[in-house]
């Protein structure tokens, strides 16, 4: 008996021994391909087109990562369709790391606003880190004799033919928050033009081609403080810092009227966990410094660095709160 139980032991051994050998190149290769990570350019997917605000946190960040880092991010915008072109491009992207969106509020609001959509808002992503938000607003020229958006509310209703709003893509909170005030106000004569991006859309309104933009804070930001531009109002919780004289919505008696951009960053959901843990710390340490809070304050954001799983449940919650104001709003579905 004692001979059988140290010919086991000696098996065990032997066995355990064959194990660990067959498993330490792969666990050598794993941590070696995770420290070489990324051994080349990290594709960041804007699903807009340049200038909107889901592309200048886009640009601020992959700057700050390829300082922080070393390593290569770039911008890729993908513009088109809501935001569903550049979406489900990074969905159907391999998950190797490589390739990252950065969403928006249209993440979730398209889940519920399009019949089908080329991505599963539920399972086709993983959350890496929140980066930051602003609070949207509604923009004239200053030339316009409109200062509050009451009175705005009233040339339009005056004469209907000559006023329209830009927003940025269909599917955009500054797209929903339009719709909500033409509702409210019953104003149906009130055109919307829709453009790919927020820039285009403020551009629309610098040239003329519009009245009224309905958009983020963050493209319109430089316009307001050099007096092209005059903010009626944010559609944020609290006014706006440096623009202390311009009022929320709400506080202009447009009870529950609280609206933002929210960035994210999320991966294919295959993306190995240790690639994705990876980007989520190196996002948020360069998110925690003083220069990247006031480089995103100064173009319009408040700094939002919170972890993967955080920002997947604020995603995900988010599908539900947009169902219900879209369908609160009576906003037909595309």
């Amino acid at each position: 008996m004692q001979q059988a139980r140290v010919f086991l032991s000696r098996r065990r051994l032997l066995g355990g021994a064959i194990a660990a050998g067959v498993a330490a190149p792969a666990i050598m290769r794993t941590r070696a391909a995770l420290a070489a990570y990324p051994e080349r350019p990290v594709r960041i997917v804007v699903a807009n087109t340049p200038g909107g605000p889901s592309d200048i946190t886009g640009r601020i960040v992959a700057a700050a990562l390829q300082q922080s880092t070393g390593k290569s991010f770039i911008i890729e915008n993908i513009g088109g369709a809501g935001g569903n072109i550049g979406m489900g491009n990074a969905a159907r992207s391999e998950p190797d790391g490589y390739t990252v969106l950065l969403a928006t509020n249209a993440y979730s609001i398209n889940a519920s606003l399009y019949g089908k959509t080329p991505y599963d808002a539920h399972n086709d992503f993983t959350g890496v880190c929140e980066l930051a938000s602003s609070p949207n607003t509604f923009v004239v020229k200053s030339d316009l004799p409109a200062r509050t958006i009451k009175e705005f509310v009233a040339l339009a209703k005056a004469d209907p033919e000559k006023f329209n709003v830009a927003t940025p893509p269909i599917g955009t909170t500054p797209q929903i928050q339009a719709e909500v005030l033409k509702i409210r106000e019953n104003m149906p004569k009130l055109a919307t033009i829709v453009y790919k991006g927020g820039g285009d859309a403020l551009q629309a309104l610098l040239s003329g081609t519009a009245q009224l933009s309905s958009g983020s804070l963050p493209p319109a930001h430089p316009h307001i403080k050099a007096g092209a531009l005059r903010c009626l109002v944010v559609t944020g919780d609290t006014r706006w810092p440096d623009l202390p004289d311009v009022p929320t919505m709400e506080q202009e008696g447009y009870e529950d009227f609280v609206f933002a951009t929210d960035t994210v960053l999320l991966a294919p959901a295959k993306t190995p966990r240790d690639i994705v843990t990876w980007l989520e710390a190196e996002t948020l340490k360069v998110l925690s410094t003083p220069e990247m809070k006031d480089k995103l304050y100064k173009a319009g954001f408040l700094v939002r660095p919170k972890g993967a799983d955080a920002a997947w449940a604020r995603v995900t919650k988010e599908i539900g709160i947009y169902k219900s104001v879209i369908d609160q709003a009576g906003i037909p579905k595309l």
